[in-house]
């Protein structure tokens, strides 16, 4: 038997069937961006599943999330909370923020979500009103990881989880590429797993989830 499993779209098939099955709500959210010319670069079932998993595990009760776009991953995040649980996400598109809202409702959580519309680095202040965080999900500009980061670290209590999007680019950051992003998110990556106020991991699902936990 093999000691690994080589990566391959059957695999990643294989565990979005079992453990990832989207109902028509969701399906619905993640086939739409396209129509709706939104960019095509929400997380993927796997991924929300895997989010899901990790808010139930620490037990979240309040969760911030830097990136809404259409809403997607902010309902599989949502799912998972109790009904007293809150997520504060932040979307700096007005059009995308419009959309993210009307499937908020559309799922039935515009209750339990409250979507901030502007610049992240504006906002998170404001944010913080709702914290301390449980958990903080961040998928948004990757220059800007660094910044939400360290931000994120003020606003998680000792245990807290933080976990970013397309940690691994596409496969490029292991592979002798470079370019603006591609450098900013491999020196990020490098950074998190040297930072003593964190226990780390880089876990290889769909683009790759950066997750720490606050020491």
């Amino acid at each position: 038997m093999p000691q690994t499993t080589p990566d391959s779209h059957d695999i990643h098939e294989y565990i979005a069937h079992l453990f990832a099955q989207e109902d028509e709500i969701l399906r619905w959210v993640r086939e739409s961006l396209i129509e709706q010319g939104l960019p095509d670069v929400a997380i993927t079932p796997e991924e929300g599943a895997f989010l899901s998993l990790l808010v139930r595990l620490c037990r979240a009760h309040h969760v911030l999330e830097i990136g809404t776009l259409a809403g997607y991953s902010t309902l599989w995040i949502a799912r998972a909370l109790p009904p007293d649980g809150i997520v504060v996400t932040i979307e700096k598109s007005a059009r995308h923020a419009a959309l993210a809202r009307q499937n908020f409702e559309r799922a039935g959580l515009a209750g339990q979500i409250l979507l901030l519309e502007g610049e992240a680095k504006r906002l998170l202040s404001k944010a913080a009103r709702w914290g301390p965080f449980d958990f903080v999900f961040i998928d948004a500009d990757k220059e800007g990881y660094p910044y939400y980061y360290d931000c994120a670290l003020n606003l998680v209590p000792s245990g807290g989880v933080i976990a970013f999007h397309n940690a691994l680019w596409g496969g490029s950051v292991a592979l002798p590429f470079h370019g603006p992003v591609i450098d900013a998110i491999r020196d990020f990556n490098r950074m998190v797993a040297n930072d003593p106020r964190v226990v780390a991991h880089l876990y290889p699902a769909g683009d790759g989830t950066l997750i720490a936990v606050k020491r």
